[in-house]
């Protein structure tokens, strides 16, 4: 059994998930997610046989007590081979850190990866029938709006503020002039000024779903195109239906068309 341990948020802890789960289908090898043996209860993973609390103590506690061995992929520099025949040594052995490097053998087995992943009745059901209350035939845009840590993180370079939210998601408004669009904000900043997005994108039906992690994922999951800061949030979100996203990484730039990516590259650029 490989056990996987990240202290990351949840869906960086899918994604690095999904690059050792496809490294063990490649070989033959169970995996178990240790954060989604006890968090994160929005994914049929967790409902999975290995995936219980005892799994994510057997893991946790056999690395302290040294009774498994550690393998930590922490240098995006290193040569993973190394690493790889240690993991293929050990009959059962604990995976951590960020840079796991086995973008072709997740594109290999996404559809499975996707499986494990998929939202459970608890998540789904109730984002169905918001959406199912909706005007049919709208297009719909997810916005996630990443404040928090992103304040500091690589100097703030991905704090937007919500006028430049705004000014993109109206860009996108002008390209897609001859349809309606309802528009999904969701996003981890309770100052978020919601009347300030409703006045600045008259033209559109603004929505603020406020759902747990799960819903909000799922529900963006669920629009036919996402915009946000870089991160792994609205990139998981696009990977369930290959929805077209756009990472800001300059407010500055204009928005168009061609700019929206797909997480099959776009994922590759992020270990």
């Amino acid at each position: 059994m490989i056990f996987v341990r990240d202290k990351g948020r949840m869906c960086n802890n899918i994604l690095q998930y999904a690059h050792v789960y496809a490294w063990g289908r490649e070989h033959g090898r169970s995996t178990l997610s240790m954060r989604f043996a006890y968090k994160y209860h929005y994914f049929r993973i967790c409902d999975s046989r290995h995936h219980h609390f005892l799994a994510y103590l057997v893991g946790k506690f056999g690395a302290k007590w040294g009774l498994l061995p550690v393998i930590g992929f922490h240098d995006p520099q290193a040569d993973p081979a190394p690493l790889e025949a240690a993991m293929l040594r050990h009959r059962h052995v604990v995976v951590e850190g960020w840079w796991v490097p086995w973008h072709n053998l997740v594109l290999k087995y996404k559809q499975e990866i996707v499986g494990l992943f998929a939202f459970n009745e608890q998540v789904a059901v109730p984002v169905d029938a918001q959406l199912a209350a909706l005007p049919q035939g709208a297009l719909r845009l997810g916005v996630h709006v990443r404040r928090g840590d992103y304040r500091t993180w690589h100097d703030g370079k991905y704090y937007f503020t919500d006028e430049q939210y705004c000014a993109c998601i109206r860009q996108f408004l002008s390209l897609h002039a001859d349809r309606p669009v309802q528009v999904f904000v969701c996003g981890n900043d309770p100052e978020l000024d919601k009347d300030f997005f409703r006045r600045e994108l008259s033209s559109a039906t603004v929505m603020f779903p406020e759902g747990n992690p799960g819903e909000d994922l799922y529900l963006l999951s669920c629009c036919h195109y996402l915009i946000g800061a870089p991160s792994t949030f609205t990139l998981i979100a696009s990977m369930y239906h290959d929805v077209p996203l756009y990472w800001i990484q300059d407010a500055n730039v204009p928005l168009t068309e061609a700019a929206f990516g797909h997480f099959d590259e776009l994922f590759q650029h992020t270990l």
